[in-house]
């Protein structure tokens, strides 16, 4: 499994990918989603636990609440917000929306503030 070193780097790659104005919007979206995931795993994973899937977050952020204390549902709803509301319409389906990527890095900065200090 993983280590917090190589989630930092995956958020911060990902990160990087997000912010790029020349690939395309869904790109971009999950870019985020893939950097929001790595930066709560990188957090996780300091506490020796591991998620392993994106679907698994809000479960494991419930069941060790110690991570994000009183932001714990505030991080694991901001990133289902992005999983499952915006996401799929953008990779899977026909709608490219620029106030959906927007939202995606409103949620994106959310989830970072909150995880931002493990991972400096």
């Amino acid at each position: 499994m993983a280590g917090f070193d190589t989630h930092k780097e995956k958020y911060e790659m990902f990160k990087k990918d997000a912010g790029n104005e020349a690939i395309s919007i869904p790109t971009r979206i999950e870019a985020y989603f893939n950097a929001c995931f790595h930066m709560i795993e990188a957090n996780v994973a300091n506490m020796g636990i591991h998620i392993n899937k994106h679907q698994l977050v809000r479960s494991i952020l419930e069941k060790n609440s110690q991570i994000f204390g009183d932001q714990t549902e505030k991080v694991w709803r901001t990133f289902q917000e992005i999983e499952n509301q915006i996401r799929p319409g953008q990779i899977y389906g026909s709608v490219i929306d620029g106030k959906k990527l927007q939202r995606t890095k409103e949620l994106f900065r959310a989830i970072e503030k909150i995880c931002g200090d493990s991972l400096k």
